[in-house]
């Protein structure tokens, strides 16, 4: 996965500024819906807790899987990025 410059810088001044903890592709797996209560997903590096979300029940939202990096689905799906800024931030996917 390619991240541009822009996105680099933004993630981590996000980061300093909250003090977000790294979590590897293993640990996302892991909060799918299944394994542990919360489900998680990223995109752009950043890992967001939709466990509030109705939309993501079970941990599937249509044809996608919770505890995946979705950054590359997001660009087919009907909506952007910002459907996203309703929930918590909760780390930085390295």
């Amino acid at each position: 996965m390619l991240i541009s410059l822009t996105a680099k810088l933004y993630l981590w001044i996000v980061k300093e500024k909250n003090h977000l903890p790294n979590y590897t592709k293993f640990q996302l797996a892991l909060r799918n819906g299944q394994d542990k209560p919360e489900i998680w997903v990223a995109v752009d590096g950043m890992i967001y807790d939709v466990t509030s979300s109705r939309l993501w029940r079970n941990g599937q939202h249509y044809a996608h899987w919770a505890g995946q990096d979705l950054t590359e689905e997001l660009q087919d799906a009907p909506h952007t990025i910002k459907v996203l800024e309703r929930f918590e931030v909760i780390g930085v996917l390295t």
